[in-house]
């Protein structure tokens, strides 16, 4: 080994194991139909200290295939939650974040401040000290943001209801990780300062950054895109948009607040300009690998070593952590913002602790307040209950389903005039499920009509304003505020009852536009004389898309297959209109 460059000789390894574990060990498990969380925390217990590491002795090939310095990866790891807070926030608006004032400081503020009063409280009834029983608390209160977005992400769960009011408690616990910290300095601290003037001056701090990030974003950020676009395209925009997350969390770093908080704010405005999608696209392949970093250093974090000598403490400890959580966060959120299934559903992904656990015990480590030998306990529970996040989650989905009352119907309500400009969405089956979420997304309001009662409670309890109705009977979309609509979209495949809702909205507003999808061109023809605005044929778009793929296997690039697919698709459209006898328009 060459002298003075040991550490870069262990960094490349590890960075190699990692791309091993990324490449081939993460995709097994995901064969064997594991979450990709739950894959790469357990590619990380493998590759860590307690995993292959322990055998190096007996057999020392394996130090070649073991991640030797997991401390060094932290950096690259927290990259990975930045830019999902940074997409997430890209996600929603400001009137969408606003809505989230109740579970953000009703919810959220219920949940944190009642487990962390348990949780302390149990601490010290067992022996610890009041203050590092307080830190116990705090700590152990917190979820992970990191684990519980990207499942809902994964499973486009982000926007709906369980997705919205996770993130507003999340919320509130990103912005409290600031004072906790101060408050676990302050109990080594010998300073005369007050606590209460400490957090006052990281209050202002705080205040101060939000409201820079946020003149930042809203007067200069667009133009610095713009620029960036009209200066060399695609690298040029890559570099603005890594400096925008990297920045703006780097102010909140610097007020005390969380890093995670500032790149969320710096998506939350971007995501108001024309860049939006764009930076979407260019960022999903960075942040799935980042993120799987950080989830692999979760389960670098678990010692098994431990785990096995302690078991009773660590899963009794476990156990009671996620009771104790789910129950007031189930009370705290069906308090404040939603029904008992969303609050079952929430809870279950908020019970376990979070990634921030890690950094709060840490600092009571070093303050002296925590012991070596609780923290080593703490942070084994910590880190399986991250591991078995889809697992809890599940289990609040079964709890939700059976508090869901069978056979429920959810008839249409007998007014919908406080709606206006909405799109109705007639039939929500996958590809009404798939027209909304895209028009969710750009905050479209949502009212959809299904005759499938399985389907509309299995939608609803996702969040979806559908109801049980036939879109084919006039009375049924008055119900529905077509009188108020902005669009009608009918998306079933059967030809008569499509053409009947076709007929029913043309009859109900002569003006409104309708789109609806047909399966060939004598469909469409029936669709367009029952008075569609405009009609899909799936055969079309079921050529495009196997085409598209057909031309990636070819070796063609991505962007070349997009340029040659959209100028397809308007040359199909163009000859099927012509192919189609539309009736004349008065």
């Amino acid at each position: 080994m060459a002298v003075g460059h040991e550490g870069q000789e262990i960094m490349i390894k590890d960075a190699l194991v990692f791309l091993v574990a990324a490449g081939l060990v993460v995709p097994i498990l995901r064969a064997l139909k594991l979450p990709a969380v739950v894959a790469f925390i357990l590619a990380g217990v493998a590759l860590g200290p307690s995993g292959f590491s322990a055998f190096s002795e007996q057999v020392p090939v394996l130090e070649y295939l073991t991640i030797s310095d997991p401390a060094a990866a932290a950096p690259f790891a927290e990259l990975g939650v930045l830019f999902l807070l940074f997409l997430l926030g890209l996600e929603l608006s400001f009137q969408k974040l606003w809505a989230l004032k109740r579970t953000v400081f009703g919810a959220g503020t219920m949940q944190v401040l009642l487990s962390a009063m348990v949780i302390g409280y149990t601490a010290y009834l067992l022996g610890q000290p009041p203050a590092a029983a307080a830190i116990i608390g705090l700590a152990l209160a917190l979820s992970s943001t990191a684990i519980v977005m990207q499942v809902l992400t994964e499973k486009k769960l982000a926007a709906g209801p369980v997705g919205r009011t996770s993130l507003g408690v999340l919320l509130f616990q990103d912005i409290m990780v600031a004072p906790i910290l101060i408050f676990v300095g302050f109990t080594a601290s010998q300073s005369d300062a007050g606590l209460v003037t400490v957090l006052g001056q990281a209050l202002l701090n705080g205040l101060i950054a939000l409201l820079a990030i946020f003149l930042i974003g809203r007067f200069l950020l667009r133009h610095l895109f713009r620029l960036a676009a009209h200066a060399g395209g695609r690298d040029f925009l890559m570099a603005i948009t890594l400096l925008t997350v990297v920045g703006a969390s780097v102010i909140t770093a610097n007020a005390g607040l969380s890093l995670a908080l500032g790149a969320f704010l710096a998506g939350l405005l971007l995501g108001e300009t024309e860049f939006k999608h764009q930076t979407e696209i260019d960022l999903e392949p960075f942040k799935g690998l980042l993120l799987g970093l950080f989830f692999l250093t979760v389960g670098l974090a678990i010692d098994l070593g431990v785990v096995i000598e302690n078991w009773p403490i660590v899963f009794g400890g476990l156990l009671a952590l996620l009771i104790v959580k789910a129950l007031i966060a189930v009370i705290a959120i069906r308090i404040f913002s939603g029904t008992w299934p969303v609050a079952f559903e929430s809870a279950a992904l908020l019970a376990p602790a979070g990634e921030f656990a890690f950094v709060i015990l840490g600092a009571g480590l070093a303050a002296g307040t925590l012991l070596g030998e609780t923290t080593t306990l703490l942070t084994a529970i910590v880190a399986l209950s991250m591991l078995i996040i889809t697992i809890s989650w599940r289990g609040g989905i079964w709890l939700a389903e059976r508090i869901t009352p069978a056979g429920e119907s959810h008839p249409l309500p007998n007014d919908f005039s406080d709606v206006e400009g909405h799109v109705i969405v007639a039939g929500f089956g996958r590809v009404g499920r798939a027209v909304a979420h895209i028009l969710d997304r750009e905050n479209a309001e949502i009212v959809g009509l299904e005759t499938n009662p399985n389907t509309v409670a299995k939608h609803r309890r996702e969040g979806w304003h559908v109801y049980f109705g036939d879109g084919g009977r006039q009375e049924v979309l008055e119900r529905a505020g077509l009188a108020q609509a902005g669009l009608v979209v009918v998306t079933l495949d059967d030809a008569t009852r499509a053409e009947s809702m076709v007929k029913a909205a043309r009859l109900g507003r002569p003006d409104v536009p309708i789109l609806a999808r047909a399966r060939d061109a004598d469909h469409a023809r029936s669709l367009y004389t029952a008075g569609a605005t405009f009609v899909i044929p799936d055969a079309i778009e079921a050529g495009l898309q196997m085409s598209a793929r057909a031309l990636v296997e070819m070796g063609y690039e991505t962007e070349t297959v997009r340029a040659l697919i959209a100028s397809e698709r308007e040359t199909e459209y163009q000859m099927a209109d012509e192919n189609v006898e539309k009736p004349d328009e008065d």
